[in-house]
């Protein structure tokens, strides 16, 4: 009996679905039942999801917390997370995480000694250079405003600022062989000057970076030490995080 209904199912006509009408294209497309099928599929699963945030909602604790309460914010109706403000620096996070702090302690060190030696090869620094002022005295009015500082100390206008070596036309000349080489001798001089304050200013930052990030380090290895601490204040760019730790007694 079973066989023979395997025969007759093999040899009964399959119906197969009809295609799109011809002459009914302003209807639209034909809806098949496989899309039927996705399209109940996909509605279905909206309304359980409803219904699941509803049970949710309706089962809710009021007194309940959690953080993203306060570290996300509502935009556009959808909610998304703040952005958290930037406390390191691309070369501090390379430097802490592929170096040790005693190199980094070894690096701060050979800038200090730079930067000495370039702060005792420049003399006119701002910070160290001595706040003089040269006074001149004459007789009458008419002296004080036709009086040249320059021509008065016998020396090269550009150089009237310097408080130190500042030496005079003869000397300029006698060195370049000439008036017309005096002033590129100037240019020259202030040039180099303005390369070496460029060079100083640089390795300042560089050590004031280095320091930041071997206070920062140090900070994180003082983190795995197992007393009772609190934050006084957060970490930034510029400084590590401070902590306090509770004073124990020694046993």
């Amino acid at each position: 009996m079973s066989s023979y209904k395997k025969i007759a199912k093999a040899a009964q006509k399959s119906h197969k679905e009809r295609g799109q009408l011809a002459n009914r294209r302003h209807l639209g497309l034909l809806e098949k039942k496989k899309d039927y099928k996705l399209r109940a599929k996909d509605y279905h699963s909206k309304q359980d999801e409803l219904k699941r945030l509803r049970q949710k909602a309706f089962n809710k604790n009021p007194d309940e917390f959690y953080f993203k309460m306060i570290n996300s914010k509502m935009e556009d109706g959808v909610h998304r997370k703040k952005k958290k403000e930037k406390v390191q620096t691309d070369t501090q996070i390379r430097m802490m995480d592929t170096q040790d702090i005693r190199y980094v302690n070894l690096k701060r060190g050979i800038e200090a000694k730079k930067i000495e030696r370039l702060k005792s090869s420049l003399h006119m620094l701002d910070e160290a250079r001595p706040k003089n002022k040269h006074t001149f005295f004459v007789d009458t009015a008419e002296e004080a405003s036709n009086f040249d500082p320059a021509k008065h100390l016998n020396t090269h206008p550009a150089l009237i600022g310097r408080t130190y070596n500042r030496p005079t036309m003869e000397t300029l000349k006698n060195q370049r062989l000439g008036q017309h080489y005096d002033e590129d001798f100037v240019k020259e001089i202030e040039l180099e000057r303005r390369k070496k304050y460029k060079e100083l200013s640089a390795r300042i930052e560089r050590e004031k970076e280095l320091f930041v990030i071997a206070q920062k380090m140090q900070a994180k290895r003082d983190m795995h030490e197992k007393r009772q601490k609190v934050k006084v204040t957060d970490e930034t760019e510029d400084k590590p995080a401070v902590y306090r730790w509770f004073t124990e007694r020694k046993k």
